[in-house]
């Protein structure tokens, strides 16, 4: 019996046309049958509670509640006016279009990040930011291993391999 509902699940999935794209080294190379934009993609947050549900639609349970303004998430499928979303912990689920935003931001996955003056691993440090510090991610140079941020008050660069909200090699403007 189990048999039939995973394989009965499975053709309602396909029959319902979700896509989904598998994550890439950037922006694309699907695009999006809803908005016509890349995916995969980054977008954020944009109130302080998003649910994630199992599926696309409010009929579906809901798996997750992120709590987080300005939380970058990919995406990486779209139904309708639903997103199929990875949050930088790895829980994933659906969630309206309404709950997020093309605002680009960052969240740090080192245990401790140097937002540096210039993009130089050799220049003065502004700060350190402890992992799980969010901010704004204000542009990326395809070519450069650092992107411009700012977080609260402070500005400055950091290292790619210390934030999570960009694609390897993505320039960001």
């Amino acid at each position: 019996m189990n048999v039939r509902r995973v394989a009965c699940l499975i053709g309602c999935v396909l029959l319902a046309g979700w896509t989904s794209v598998p994550v890439g080294p950037g922006p694309g190379p699907g695009v999006g049958k809803s908005d016509g934009y890349p995916l995969p993609r980054f977008v954020s947050l944009r109130t302080d509670e998003v649910n994630f549900r199992a599926g696309p639609g409010f009929q579906y349970p809901v798996i997750w509640v992120y709590r987080r303004d300005g939380l970058p998430v990919e995406i990486i499928g779209e139904f309708d006016v639903w997103r199929h979303v990875v949050a930088p912990d790895g829980g994933s689920g659906w969630v309206h279009e309404a709950t997020i935003r093309a605002h680009r931001t960052f969240y740090v996955t080192a245990a401790q990040a140097a937002l540096r003056r210039a993009p130089d691993e050799g220049a003065g440090v502004v700060a350190y930011l402890d992992q799980g510090v969010t901010g704004t991610l204000d542009s990326c140079i395809g070519a450069s291993s650092f992107c411009k941020v700012s977080a609260g008050s402070e500005a400055g660069y950091l290292s790619r391999d210390d934030l999570w909200g960009v694609f390897s090699g993505e320039e960001v403007k």
